[in-house]
C-alpha cells in the first residue's frame, strides 16, 4: 500500500499545501493511505482532510515517519544535515549549481532515501506536468509594481503579506497606482508564453499596466538586449538554464536607462546561468526589493516562494495538475516517477 505523508511547511511564510482534501479522498479511494501534518499556518483547513479519511500526525514529526512512507511537502526542508532516509517529493533546488544543493544531496546520499524533485517530473516530451508558474508570474508581477509605486512615491517597497485572493491584490494595486500622476510603467516580459509569463500578463492587464511581451524568437539572438533598459519594469519569466543569455549586465545600474523595477520572477541567483547578474541574493517578504543603485533607484524584486502570497488559489490550482500523477505513485519505478529517479541518481553519481 502507497503511503503519503504529507508535512506541514516549516520555512517562514509558506502556507501552502500540495494536496486538497478533495485529492486525499480521491488518493483514499484508490486504496493508499493518506496522513497529513497538522500546520499553524496551511492556508486550506484541516477538517476537511479528517473527513476524507486521512490520518493526522504533528507538525513536523515526519522524520519518525514509516520508513515506507513517502513524505509530500513543497519548500526546502530544515537545513539540520541530518541524513534523509526515506523517498521525498519537494522542490529541492539541487540540481542546476544552487549553493545547497550539495548539502542536500549529501543528506540523502548519508541516509540512502531519494528525491524526487517536483521541477524533475516532466512528461515523455519533457514538459513539467505540475507546475505554481502561473501564480508565481501574477505575483511577482504585482509586487514588482508595489516596488515601482513606492519608488514614485519617493521610498521604497515595504513589507508584503499573503491576499485573500487575486481579486484582492489587483483591486489594491489598481486603487494605488490611481492615486499617481503621470503615465503608467511599461513593462516588459520575457517568457511572456509560458506560465509564468501569462500570469504576469493576466496581472498587467487587470491593473492597466501596458506590456511588451518577448519570447524566444525575441531572444534567440542572445543579445545583448538594450531594450530591456527602455522600459521601466523587467520582469523576468525564464528560469536559469544553460545557454540562457544575459538580459540584464551587471552594470546596468550605471548605464542611461528608464529601467527602475526588475522582477526576477524565475528568481535564480545562486546558478551559474542567472540571466540578470545584477544582484546576488534573493529577497525576503519582510525586504521585497534589493536597491542595486540608487541614482536613479533601481531595485529587485527576487522573492522565491511568490504563489504563497496567493496560497489558497495557487494551492488549488497546482494540487489539481499534480493529482493524476500521485494517484500513480504505486507505480513509482515508471512515468514520471521514474524519470524524476532517473535524473536523482545521475546528480548523485
Amino acid at each position: 500500500m502507497v503511503h503519503l505523508w504529507v508535512r506541514g511547511e516549516q520555512r517562514p511564510n509558506e502556507e501552502r499545501v500540495g494536496l486538497t482534501a478533495d485529492g486525499a479522498a480521491a488518493l483514499i479511494a484508490k486504496g493508499f493511505r493518506v496522513t497529513i501534518e497538522e500546520s499553524p499556518v496551511r492556508a486550506l483547513p484541516m477538517q476537511p482532510y479528517v473527513e476524507a479519511g486521512c490520518e493526522v500526525a504533528p507538525f513536523a514529526s515526519w522524520p519518525s515517519a514509516p520508513q515506507d512512507a513517502i513524505i509530500f511537502g513543497l519548500k526546502e526542508l530544515p537545513e539540520d544535515g541530518t541524513p534523509l532516509s526515506h523517498r521525498h517529493i519537494l522542490f529541492g533546488h539541487a540540481y542546476k549549481g544552487q549553493p545547497d544543493g550539495p548539502a542536500l544531496l549529501a543528506r540523502f546520499k548519508s541516509g540512502g532515501g531519494t528525491l524526487y524533485d517536483l521541477e524533475s517530473l516532466v512528461d515523455k516530451d519533457g514538459r513539467r506536468v505540475a507546475a505554481f508558474g502561473y501564480w508565481a508570474g501574477f505575483a511577482g508581477a504585482a509586487v514588482s509594481a508595489l516596488a515601482w509605486i513606492a519608488q514614485a512615491k519617493g521610498g521604497i517597497c515595504g513589507p508584503v503579506q499573503t491576499w485573500c485572493d487575486a481579486d484582492s491584490m489587483t483591486r489594491m494595486i489598481a486603487a494605488d497606482l490611481n492615486t499617481l500622476p503621470g503615465d503608467r510603467p511599461r513593462a516588459l516580459i520575457i517568457g511572456a508564453l509560458g506560465r509564468v509569463g501569462s500570469g504576469a500578463r493576466d496581472f498587467c492587464k487587470a491593473v492597466g499596466l501596458a506590456t511588451t511581451n518577448w519570447d524566444m524568437a525575441e531572444t534567440a539572438s542572445g543579445g545583448p538586449f538594450p531594450e530591456v533598459l527602455l522600459h521601466q519594469i523587467f520582469l523576468n519569466c525564464i528560469l536559469a538554464n544553460p545557454g540562457c543569455p544575459v538580459f540584464v549586465p551587471a552594470t546596468a545600474g550605471a548605464m542611461p536607462r528608464a529601467l527602475r523595477v526588475i522582477g526576477d520572477i524565475a528568481c535564480d541567483p545562486g546558478s551559474a546561468y542567472n540571466p540578470v547578474p545584477v544582484y546576488r541574493a534573493t529577497t525576503r517578504w519582510a525586504q521585497p526589493v534589493t536597491r542595486v543603485h540608487s541614482d536613479p533607484p533601481l531595485d529587485v524584486m527576487a522573492i522565491d516562494n511568490l504563489p504563497s502570497l496567493l496560497p489558497a488559489e495557487a494551492s488549488v490550482d497546482f494540487a489539481a495538475q499534480l493529482l493524476p500523477h500521485l494517484k500513480t505513485l504505486d507505480q513509482i519505478d515508471t512515468g514520471v516517477w521514474g524519470r524524476a529517479r532517473a535524473v536523482f541518481a545521475r546528480h548523485m553519481a
